[in-house]
């Protein structure tokens, strides 16, 4: 049986190149500074199950343990923040701008809005949650 591909997405290099076939979120958009700085900015990310994502190119992706509760997955090359995944978990974030569109999503909520820097606006008027999504 064939499966379908819901999404394909990349770093900018390509080394890391992938398709999901499987159901993706809503994008979340998180504020907080682990994804600030692994970033430069607010992560905006959908999420599918892990088993439903597939490398067709892996040779420069690397994974980092940004605290005891999580990792993330970039490029060695190009720097390319792409994927969050908790520990033990069973779905993967992954960062809606690796994504090739047309996607079909759009922004659910923010969270960690408390962490949030001081030099922008969340005016789009979405959910805003100072820690964790209540969901």
């Amino acid at each position: 049986m064939t499966e379908t591909v819901r999404a394909t997405g990349s770093c900018l290099c390509g080394g890391v190149a992938f398709e999901v076939h499987g159901r993706l979120s809503e994008i979340i958009a998180c504020h907080c500074s682990q994804c600030r700085k692994t970033t430069g900015h607010f992560l905006p990310a959908t999420r599918a199950r892990t088993d439903e994502i597939r490398f067709s190119s892996d040779e420069t992706l690397r994974w980092y343990r940004s605290s005891p509760e999580a990792e993330r997955g970039f490029c060695g090359r190009c720097g390319g923040a792409l994927f969050w995944r908790p520990t033990g978990g069973e779905t993967t974030s992954i960062a809606a701008g690796s994504l090739d569109p047309p996607t079909g999503l759009s922004i659910r909520e923010h969270i960690f809005c408390d962490d949030k820097s001081d030099y922008y606006a969340l005016t789009d008027g979405k959910p805003q949650h100072g820690g964790d999504d209540p969901g």
